[in-house]
């Protein structure tokens, strides 16, 4: 059994935020791409995965115990390609369309994102964020007074779906390798997203069959497999702590405030210095999601530059663990609480 929550075990905001026309005259200071620092991102990315993953393979005549220590670092530059395709997606990264869909391109068969696909389901995820009528894009989350409405048997479901081994576990497994294969996850009307799911899978499917042909089916998979599994629980989790902590922001629709969602709605990250850099900054979440122009490689810089984000919800990575246990949002309370609580 859970044990208690107690609501001042995470912190709340120090200030309250200042203008939102404040905010956004200092953000569009820095939507501008730097093409000289795009290229260092993408060098810093997915070259040093592909030397990893040989070096990894590499290791598995010396002992697999330290080829499982190296899946970690290369799981990281998993994530940070991620965040590069990411940037393509809003039309952050570089000036130039035709070169962001390239790299975007380009990184997809190694996140296992299909390029098309995630920029359109990622921008409907930044237009809803927090509108609780809008919910389908989101880490499925439900009030209170809906669970108590639901039967015995759909309330342990949705207890078993948020279990932290199955949200962490299986949940990132199911979604990166099975779902992003199968265009019936996608809107019928999306064709264009459809269509880039399929090649994708065309792309990683070659791909596999040329390394395959080089190391083997068995090889291929003491490397590949940790790797896949580090990259996709860190992915879900980030996700996840960005927008899901105790005092976020929920609103209905008529209600719903776009810059209160990205301000109060997403969180300031804190990670130590090695991970923020791994996770290309996207911490820095609140930036992010009140302008997607900004690239990734200039959110420090727009955070760090003013004192205007004093009062964003900043999230340590110890308290971020506290936010595993927040399952449903409590309507009265407007904020966030486990099952129990309920």
């Amino acid at each position: 059994m859970l044990r208690p929550f107690h609501a001042n075990r995470l912190r709340t905001m120090p200030a309250p935020l200042p203008s939102t026309d404040a905010l956004r005259a200092h953000v569009r200071c820095y939507e501008h791409p730097d093409t000289g620092r795009a290229w260092w991102a993408f060098a810093t990315s997915l070259p040093p995965l592909l030397m990893l993953w040989w070096l990894m393979y590499r290791t598995l005549s010396v002992s697999y115990l330290l080829t499982l220590a190296l899946a970690f670092p290369a799981a990281g530059f998993v994530v940070r390609t991620f965040i590069v395709q990411h940037d393509c997606g809003h039309g952050s990264f570089l000036a130039s369309r035709r070169w962001r869909t390239i790299i975007g391109r380009l990184c997809a068969p190694f996140t296992l994102l299909p390029y098309g696909y995630f920029r359109h389901f990622h921008g409907t995820h930044h237009a809803t964020s927090g509108n609780l009528d809008k919910r389908h894009v989101d880490i499925e989350t439900i009030t209170v007074r809906e669970y108590r409405a639901l039967s015995p048997a759909a309330q342990r479901r949705y207890r078993l779906l948020r279990h932290p081994l199955v949200m962490f576990g299986f949940a990132p497994l199911i979604y990166f390798v099975i779902m992003m294969r199968l265009p019936v996850f996608a809107r019928a009307a999306w064709r264009r997203e459809r269509c880039s799911m399929l090649m994708t899978n065309v792309a990683i499917a070659l791909l596999v069959w040329w390394v395959v042909s080089l190391v083997g089916w068995r090889d291929f998979l003491l490397v590949q497999a940790p790797i896949t599994v580090i990259a996709s629980t860190v992915g879900m989790w980030m996700f996840y702590v960005q927008h899901q902590f105790e005092d976020t922001y929920w609103a209905p629709d008529g209600e719903w405030d776009f810059a209160r969602a990205a301000l109060e709605g997403s969180s300031y990250y804190a990670l130590p210095a090695v991970l923020a850099w791994f996770t290309g900054y996207i911490g820095y979440h609140h930036i992010h999601h009140l302008s997607p122009r900004v690239p990734s490689y200039r959110l420090v810089e727009c955070h760090r530059d003013t004192t205007l984000f004093a009062g964003v919800r900043t999230i340590s990575l110890r308290e971020g663990f506290g936010c595993a246990r927040l399952a449903l949002w409590d309507e009265d309370a407007r904020r966030l609480v486990p099952v129990p609580s309920a």
